[in-house]
């Protein structure tokens, strides 16, 4: 089934975006701008993500005409009021992955659906509980999956989520980066 006629396009080079969106039954096309991830220093963690899927669709307008509608989307990783990014090399992902082992913490997606004439934006919150992960367990992680591109140093789909996830509370797609139970009737409606 077919969810949606408009003409959507998916700002973001994310292939779990991709694939989460293709799953629920969207037909899209992938164009993307870079834009610089900068928030104020003094804004809340939390409205973060949020903050920046508006800032990625705002720059990126010009990627769509009259019929198209544009998504974009942000996500991080949250424990004890600091945000988790991607991370810079080896040594930033062991060090994320050294933090968060046996902590509970916060996934934020924030996404934003704009078209020439309408924005609307939400965000999604879920929590993880994560066992402990041993050094060589990080190593092994880090070495194998080479995880620079994820927000906390680790995807839900790979290795820790299979291995090491204890219990979610909340949305898996939106841990995966794009919560599509808010996201479906929000596009079904826009």
């Amino acid at each position: 089934m077919k969810a949606f006629n408009h003409n959507i396009i998916l700002a973001s080079k994310s292939p779990r975006r991709s694939e989460l969106l293709s799953k629920s039954g969207f037909d899209f096309t992938i164009k993307t701008l870079e834009v610089e991830e900068d928030y104020p220093d003094d804004m809340n963690v939390y409205e973060v993500p949020e903050f920046l899927a508006k800032k990625k669709a705002t720059e990126s307008i010009s990627l769509i005409n009259a019929e198209q509608l544009l998504i974009t989307a942000d996500t991080v990783v949250i424990f004890e009021d600091k945000i988790f990014g991607k991370p810079k090399d080896s040594m930033d992902a062991y060090q994320m992955l050294s933090t968060i082992s046996s902590n509970k913490h916060t996934v934020v997606t924030g996404v934003c659906i704009l078209s020439q004439h309408k924005q609307i934006s939400f965000s999604d919150t879920s929590y993880v509980h994560l066992a402990n992960l041993s050094k060589e367990e990080i190593r092994y992680y880090v070495d194998t999956y080479k995880p620079f591109d994820k927000a906390g140093s680790y995807a839900i789909q790979e290795w820790i989520g299979l291995c090491k996830i204890e219990k979610i509370e909340g949305s898996y797609s939106n841990i995966m980066g794009l919560p599509m139970q808010k996201l479906y009737p929000a596009l079904v409606t826009f």
